[in-house]
């Protein structure tokens, strides 16, 4: 018996075998089951979701010699006949090769006529955007009065150039793309089947490269199987899928979260002997950074999907949220014109150099990135770096001897150029004691989830500098804070404000007038101080 390739050999036979889609599942089974079908049915969605494969299913459903129902049996000679394509009453059109008018009315003109072998006759026409304004013209009057015994079944992946005619006519299912873990877990339930053995990274990479298609995924699973020697190896299908390795793809960015011109171009010189396709690798930045964003906002979004959680969220105390969102958007605009370049290499560095060109100098956190021994030196040398404020000539001593260690501890973090997480944590401690060489403070209970040991490094960075000299930071987690952290000092002065906001309006003569003579209430939700 000859090959058959795995996209045919595993699409599903039944409902039941469909990988996602549930909402289109579910409504056709429902309507199946209780008898209330329509007359036509509009399938859209990109390729290889599974259009034409519902439609197929729904056909054998309509037909099945053991009657009309969501659970063909698959055994009987329709069924049989519809899964190997020889059934005479199902009509499988492809409609970017009969887009003429003369096509669709030799098409429709049997309509009429009762189905040969079949308790229904199914036209399933795919790509039906394809058809001409006259052969929807054609279409639409068959649709507008169907005979009883025709059902019409329309796939396409451009449903904005069906005429509203043909839309108004139909029931319209969209089919969504599938997500990496799907595609992965139907992969991985076919190579177990054929007995095909695979790393888990590999299996990943083909599902990324899918792009939301089984029906893509599936072929390149092919594909890689041949390329490997019939097993799959994670260097070997990202040397067939023309990538790299996700963790270069880290590097680079590591690189330029630090800054670090020349060791990003190095970074791009190493990825370039595998010969990637750079606007790939470009997306694959772009992907990496939506994520990062997202860890900075909400970290306990991240899952493991690619098991590269960790490094999300090293990324995400490195880079500013500001930076993030500047690089996201070079990167889209760069992706989009990386094809105008005169190489595609140099195009690449030149969205990377972009980048860096117009990150924010104070913002982009020069108050971390700096080096203790360097802010001494500069300290030493009674100059401050260009564009940077100078430390404070403020000694320890002075702080832990002035009193209102929580005032003192509110007026540093304002002066400390933190960003994202690591600021919120700052702003959530309490100054509990300051010596010579070492800033002891108490994170707020509730905020202990803050806590890291990058996020504590940055911060004993930015007090090197805020103080010139060397300074060990010390964040204790156990028991309340002993003094008001900024953020809550800074929410008792807006709880504060606000009640005096409230008082002046509840004593303003003028309100009470208006109350004493028209009834009138205040509504204290769009009460606000004045800044």
């Amino acid at each position: 018996m000859s090959y058959q390739v795995l996209a045919r050999k595993w699409r599903p036979r039944n409902f039941s075998e469909l990988i996602g889609q549930e909402h289109v599942r579910r409504a056709l089974v429902n309507a199946l089951d209780h008898d209330r079908l329509h007359h036509a049915y509009l399938f859209t969605g990109t390729r290889g979701v599974g259009k034409t494969t519902i439609a197929r299913i729904f056909a054998k459903s309509l037909n099945c010699d053991e009657g009309v129902g969501s659970t063909p049996c698959g055994r009987c000679s329709a069924c049989e006949e519809i899964d190997s394509g020889r059934f005479v009453d199902l009509v499988e059109v492809d409609a970017a090769s009969r887009t003429k008018v003369e096509d669709t009315r030799e098409l429709l003109e049997n309509v009429q006529y009762a189905p040969t072998r079949g308790r229904y006759k199914v036209y399933l026409i795919d790509e039906v955007h394809m058809l001409s304004g006259h052969s929807f013209n054609a279409l639409l009057k068959t649709l507008e009065e169907p005979p009883p015994h025709v059902k019409f079944l329309l796939a396409t992946t451009d449903p904005q150039k069906l005429p509203v005619t043909i839309l108004s006519r139909c029931l319209q299912f969209n089919l969504k793309s599938l997500s990496v873990p799907q595609i992965t877990g139907q992969l991985e339930s076919i190579l177990r089947q054929e007995k095909v053995e695979a790393d888990e990274a590999a299996i990943r990479q083909l599902a990324f490269a899918a792009d939301g298609s089984l029906r893509d995924a599936l072929s390149l699973l092919d594909q890689a199987i041949a390329y490997g020697s019939g097993a799959l190896v994670e260097g070997e299908v990202l040397a067939m899928l023309g990538t790299i390795d996700r963790d270069a793809v880290y590097r680079i960015l590591n690189r330029l979260a630090d800054n670090d011109a020349a060791g990003l171009l190095d970074e791009i010189s190493a990825a370039d002997e595998f010969a990637p396709d750079y606007e790939a690798l470009l997306a694959d930045m772009l992907s990496i950074l939506q994520r990062v964003a997202l860890a900075q906002v909400l970290p306990d979004a991240i899952d493991d999907t690619f098991g590269d959680r960790d490094a999300v969220l090293g990324l995400g105390e490195h880079f500013s949220p500001e930076d993030v969102q500047l690089y996201y958007q070079i990167g889209l605009i760069g992706r989009r014109d990386l094809s105008f370049s005169p190489e595609p290499r140099g195009g690449f560095e030149m969205v990377m150099l972009r980048m860096l060109a117009f990150r924010p100098g104070d913002a982009a956190g020069s108050g971390h990135s700096v080096t203790c021994r360097a802010a001494e030196k500069r300290a030493q040398a009674g100059h401050a770096k260009p564009g940077k404020k100078a430390a404070p000539e403020v000694s320890v001593n002075a702080v832990a001897e002035s009193g209102g260690a929580s005032g003192e501890w509110a007026q540093i973090v304002d002066k400390l150029v933190l960003k994202g997480l690591t600021q919120q944590l700052a702003v959530n401690c309490a100054l509990q004691e300051v010596t010579e060489s070492a800033v002891i403070l108490t994170v707020d209970p509730s905020h202990t989830r803050l806590l890291s040991k990058v996020r504590n490094e940055q911060i004993e960075k930015a007090l090197c500098g805020y103080y010139g000299h060397d300074v060990k930071l010390k964040i204790l987690e156990d028991g309340s804070p002993g003094n008001e952290t900024p953020a809550r000092r800074r929410a008792r002065e807006q709880e504060n404000r606000q009640q005096q906001a409230v008082k002046s309006i509840e004593d303003d003569e003028n309100i009470k007038a208006f109350q004493d003579t028209f009834g009138a209430t205040v509504n204290y939700d769009s009460i606000r101080p004045r800044d």
